[in-house]
């Protein structure tokens, strides 16, 4: 369903992503997990096509988001790390709104639109101003109107930063209803989120993946936590490595030059 291959992305001459590849099966979730400045957000940005590639391909139900966007972008919901809300709008207004900019049809806009608020749990808001909604209800909203066009797959950067603890467990528990009927892909830091939701792990540290696996396939007996430690540490001896041995081949360079 989702198949990211060999993603590079440049701010000027910074890599804030290399070479990142990775897949989720059709009703899978899979938690893309790192620490803060890792190159999640920016991963996610490409392959919900908000922001194109400096190289690499990103195939949603095997359309290309760069070559085939409109294709590709139907076929999925985002709820960014901020949600995208309008905050002068009431919230049922709202998501008939986007109902309406994600091509539902006329007379189904009012079906999906009940729809998304009782999945979501917003029939008690679902009349307010969005700008009045507390955190935890905002976050619901973003979900619905992720969800309002039925999209096989969902893309969550981030959704239980900056929530109490009743608000994440509230929004934990509405992702793991979705799961299974769509490719869910969840970005996260949070580790607890991934060993709680997911079905794959995909760790990525500096822009870099350093780890892929499906969780029932980790070693028996080892945390999560362990694991993600074991993969960072690995990867920064790995980039020490690689560092001395580029100054080692300029200084050779340099001594057998004129």
């Amino acid at each position: 369903m989702i198949e990211v291959k060999n993603l590079t992305k440049f701010y000027g001459s910074f890599a804030a992503i290399t070479d990142v590849s990775f897949k989720a099966e059709r009703g899978e979730v899979l938690g893309f997990l790192g620490p803060n400045g890792a190159g999640k957000t920016t991963t996610m940005r490409i392959v919900t096509g908000f922001m194109p590639a400096s190289s690499g391909t990103v195939l949603i139900d095997g359309f290309d988001i760069a070559e085939q966007s409109l294709e590709a972008r139907r076929r999925i919901g985002y709820l960014p790390e901020a949600p995208p809300l309008y905050n002068e709008m009431r919230v049922d207004g709202y998501l008939r709104y986007v109902a309406k900019l994600r091509g539902v049809a006329r007379q189904d806009i009012e079906p999906a639109t009940e729809r998304v608020v009782e999945v979501c749990g917003l029939a008690d808001v679902q009349h307010r101003i969005c700008g009045q909604l507390s955190k935890g209800y905002r976050q619901r909203v973003g979900l619905a109107q992720a969800l309002i066009h039925e999209p096989p797959v969902l893309v969550l950067d981030e959704p239980t930063i900056g929530l109490d603890p009743r608000q994440i467990h509230e929004i934990r528990s509405l992702i793991r209803k979705l799961a299974g009927e769509r490719t869910v892909v969840l970005s996260t830091h949070i580790l607890p989120e991934v060993s709680q939701i997911c079905d794959k792990v995909v760790i990525i540290n500096e822009g870099r993946v350093v780890l892929e696996e499906q969780l029932k396939a980790l070693p028996a007996g080892r945390s999560l936590e362990e694991i993600f430690l074991e993969a960072i540490a690995r990867e920064h001896a790995e980039s020490r490595v690689s560092s001395a041995e580029e100054m080692l081949e300029e200084v050779g360079a340099g001594r057998s030059g004129p």
